[in-house]
């Protein structure tokens, strides 16, 4: 069985953790992977300070078969440090003035395009590129892995789109899943999710009623018979014990 792909979002704005902006790629970017079968493994939002980008890219670059979707910080504006960032993270700390950027800026602003917007076309070595239907800037990658996109949805997130079709097609895990939602308290599985094998994921959500707790556990794994080996475990536990529970979540 192949290592699961761990998607990472890294949503970058000062703005958004103080509340002029709210976020929008989160939600987005869940929903996309769930449908196609990868694993969203986890989220940052940081604000606009370099070291900070910087290490958060180095770590999640550390992490086992992981995929970053940057958001943020790409454009030309002295507050723009993400192309900086990742050239320190991933690369040789250096920007390279890239020729096909260079010719679309210049192209779409003419003599505008210096001395400042040019900026947009220094990327860390060896980036390639992400098209962009909006205003035809692109984003950019490195090693296949590693994707840094505008903080504006609307050229950011068919950007993602274009990723997941044409990078990672094929690439798809498909998960089996089987809940349960349980008469109890969480801790009455405890024992059961400490002998959880090698290869299945289990999750607990407790819940609390005016007649008493509930427990959903959710049992998942790429593979089908041991998804239902493990979930099958829990409900000989529950009938063996007289406690009720119906298929599914509440």
């Amino acid at each position: 069985m192949e290592d699961k792909l761990n998607f990472y979002a890294l949503i970058i704005g000062t703005e958004i953790l103080n509340g002029r902006r709210e976020d929008k790629h989160f939600a987005f970017l869940r929903d996309i992977l769930n449908k196609r079968g990868f694993k969203f493994a986890g989220s940052f939002i940081i604000q606009d300070s370099p070291d900070l980008i910087a290490s958060t890219i180095s770590y999640i670059s550390s992490l086992p078969n992981s995929v970053l979707f940057s958001f943020g910080g790409i454009g030309a504006t002295p507050d723009d440090y993400t192309r900086e960032a990742a050239a320190k993270a991933l690369k040789d700390g250096k920007l390279y003035l890239n020729k096909e950027v260079e010719k679309i800026i210049v192209q779409r602003a003419g003599k505008d395009a210096y001395p400042h917007r040019i900026n947009n076309a220094k990327l860390p070595k060896d980036a390639k590129l992400l098209p962009n239907v909006v205003n035809k800037v692109p984003g950019f990658y490195l090693d296949d892995r590693f994707f840094f996109m505008p903080g504006f949805p609307e050229m950011s997130h068919p950007m993602v789109e274009y990723i997941l079709d044409n990078i990672f097609a094929g690439k798809e895990s498909k998960e089996y899943r089987y809940t349960l939602t349980a008469l109890t308290g969480e801790s009455e599985f405890i024992d059961l999710m400490k002998q959880t094998p090698k290869g299945v994921e289990v999750s607990s959500l407790p819940k609390l009623y005016s007649d008493g707790p509930r427990a959903t556990i959710s049992i998942a794994s790429q593979d089908k018979e041991l998804a239902q080996k493990e979930f099958q475990k829990y409900k000989n536990f529950l009938e063996k014990n007289g406690i009720s529970y119906a298929i599914g979540e509440e």
